[in-house]
């Protein structure tokens, strides 16, 4: 499973969990726009660190927090091995 379904699979199920209605998740779907609040994207990094092991927001110092739904899955996919 690449490390893009595996985001968005765990979007989907916090969503799930939270009651959140997900709207179809883009590249470019502004991350306000998915209906999470901070908790949902703190689950959400705490998850993926667990599942991929790696944290891309902490990774980097001068990591900003992206925008989209496609930039969230390039913070990953662009980690450095």
């Amino acid at each position: 499973m690449s490390i893009r379904s595996k985001i968005i699979a765990e979007m989907q199920r916090i969503a799930a969990e939270q009651q959140v209605s997900l709207p179809p998740l883009a590249d470019d779907l502004s991350l306000h726009e998915t209906g999470f609040d901070s908790l949902g994207f703190a689950i959400l990094v705490a998850r993926l660190e667990d599942d991929l092991g790696i944290d891309p927001f902490t990774i980097s110092e001068d990591a900003a927090f992206p925008l989209t739904v496609g930039d969230f899955i390039r913070a990953y996919e662009n980690v450095p091995a």
